[in-house]
């Protein structure tokens, strides 16, 4: 298996009601993508530091194996989420590794 962890910083707030798609479309990625195992996102609710540096939206996914990760990348589904991005990220960290090796 293959974990892959995003956290997203975006330039400013963002309104309730974006925040409420990014992670509808995220959650949707379990059901047309293929090769994951576990898919969870959400909002940044951290009280271990007065700053969380900004990064707001934190996605782990945990994948079959390294071929579904790297298929997940130029999937339609996640290619549309790309272009909701546009113009609202400041940064993004994105960290990939084996589980269980």
């Amino acid at each position: 298996m293959f974990e892959h962890l995003v956290a997203f910083k975006f330039h400013e707030k963002l309104e309730s009601s974006k925040e409420k798609e990014l992670l509808e479309t995220l959650h949707g990625f379990k059901d047309v993508i293929p090769g994951i195992i576990e898919l969870t996102a959400g909002l940044n609710q951290t009280h271990e530091t007065d700053n969380i540096h900004g990064y707001t939206l934190g996605l782990r996914v945990t994948f079959a194996d390294r071929q579904a990760l790297l298929d997940y990348g130029p999937h339609p589904a996640h290619q549309a989420f790309v272009k909701m991005l546009d113009g609202l990220i400041a940064n993004v960290i994105v960290v990939d590794y084996p589980n269980g090796c």
